[in-house]
């Protein structure tokens, strides 16, 4: 099982190798590179940490929905030209596929956020370089999962391509509609705000808060420390290991 795993993950890079990926990665992530340069420019103080700030707020969203969109429009296109079903045929195990897969995945990720880094050092000292590129690494793995099991179960570009984005934002901002929920000036007496506020306080217990992860303001200054990728961690594989189930669950209930 395992040697088909790493088969699969093999051909998986290499597609992305292929099929240009990195080039079209690149050419975003130096187009963010130069709006951080642009907005450095404008500022008037601090246009170092300026462009730092800036730099991290780009590089993050490029690098999640670049990768998220590739492996939704890969899976796509290989369940359209009947590749996962050639696949199976041999003596090839869904755990397998789904897995190797996954890993394949997360490599072309794992390289997006070496180079997201690289570019992070340009602006900022390598300790906080070095812990908001883990981060990134743990997000974008976590969202590498989710991309994966959206594909497998709707299969169609659009459909999966909208949920990741909803899963990904709700997850970004439970915090802030928490936060929102809690406002003095609500009626927070009212059994309607009460369930409300209840079944956030459920969703976030599920949802990973990926608004702890990969924030913007460690580059500029903010004091971190190496333990704070210790929550990010237990997040980040919880989360993938559930994902991976799901999408391994839901890959054996299809008929091919």
């Amino acid at each position: 099982m395992l040697r088909h795993t790493l088969t699969i993950a093999r051909f998986t890079l290499l597609e992305g190798l292929r099929a240009r990926f990195f080039r079209v990665a690149g050419f975003v992530l130096l187009l963010a590179l130069a709006g951080a340069l642009f907005a450095g420019e404008l500022a008037l103080t601090e246009s170092g940490r300026i462009r730092a700030t800036l730099l991290a707020a780009l590089l993050r969203p490029a690098t999640i929905f670049l990768l998220s969109l590739y492996i939704i429009g890969s899976m796509a296109r290989e369940f359209n030209d009947k590749g996962a079903e050639l696949i199976l045929a041999l003596d090839l195990t869904r755990a397998s596929y789904v897995l190797g897969k996954f890993i394949g995945f997360a490599l072309l990720g794992t390289a997006l956020a070496f180079i997201a880094g690289l570019l992070a050092l340009i602006f900022a000292p390598i300790t906080p370089v070095a812990l908001w590129s883990i981060s990134l690494l743990l997000e974008i793995w976590l969202v590498a999962a989710l991309s994966l099991f959206c594909a497998i179960s709707f299969i169609q570009v659009v459909p999966a391509a909208s949920l990741a984005l909803g899963f990904y934002l709700l997850a970004r901002n439970i915090s802030t509609i928490q936060l929102l929920g809690s406002s003095p000036v609500l009626n927070t007496h009212s059994f309607s705000h009460q369930a409300m506020t209840g079944l956030v306080d459920v969703i976030a217990l599920v949802l990973p808060h990926l608004d702890k992860f990969t924030q913007s303001a460690w580059l500029g200054g903010y004091p971190i420390a190496w333990s704070i990728l210790a929550p990010l961690l237990v997040q980040s594989v919880l989360c993938i290991a559930l994902l991976t189930g799901a999408a391994m669950f839901d890959f054996y209930r299809k008929n091919f």
